[in-house]
């Protein structure tokens, strides 16, 4: 695809994305994968160094895959591209905000919004957890369900899942460190 196809892309997902970038992500994967513009693994590889830079992971996946597909020039046409259709959307609102924001109209669609945007944020959950601790290709080689799963992704996941549980204040860089240590090592 070209360039300038990929910042269409990416301003159509910037304008479909209420919800935040978790919603981004999982409109990025829809689109970037079904199109073979980049496989599975290469993005999730993406999401963790994404999830893994300061600020917003939809802006930095757009970043990042901007520069994985066309260098410099690619990061500024897609991080441009994501951004461009919130910050139009968001100055028109601010122009128009005070003489309807108290109507039940848009009070009921900014409700039935946040809950489409938990659905597709669970789902991007989904499928990122399903490839972390499903081991598909080794499946499908061997045809031994045993091999569908890793067990020691699993219990790394259980292991982060209960101490974010435990430690609610813990840092993510802690926990970010902590996986990339716990990767080298077991992995």
């Amino acid at each position: 695809m070209t360039l300038t196809g990929l910042f269409f892309l990416f301003m159509y997902i910037g304008l479909s994305t209420i919800g935040g970038g978790l919603v981004a992500v999982s409109l990025m994967q829809q689109e970037l994968v079904a199109r073979s513009i980049i496989s599975s693994e290469q993005f999730i590889a993406m999401i963790a160094v994404s999830e893994s830079t300061p600020g917003p992971i939809g802006i930095n996946m757009a970043t990042y895959i901007g520069y994985e597909l066309y260098g410099i020039w690619g990061s500024l046409v897609l991080t441009t591209g994501i951004v461009l259709p919130s910050l139009i959307v968001i100055l028109i609102i601010a122009r128009c905000a005070q003489s309807f924001q108290d109507a039940a109209s848009v009070k009921n669609t900014m409700y039935g919004l946040r809950a489409g945007a938990a659905g597709m944020i669970a789902a991007a959950a989904w499928n990122v957890l399903a490839v972390a601790v499903c081991t598909l290709p080794l499946f499908y080689r061997t045809r031994q369900w045993a091999d569908i799963i890793d067990w020691k992704a699993v219990a790394v996941f259980c292991g982060f899942w209960i101490v974010q549980i435990i430690w609610k204040k813990l840092h993510p860089i802690f926990l970010i460190i902590a996986g990339a240590l716990i990767g080298v090592l077991l992995f």
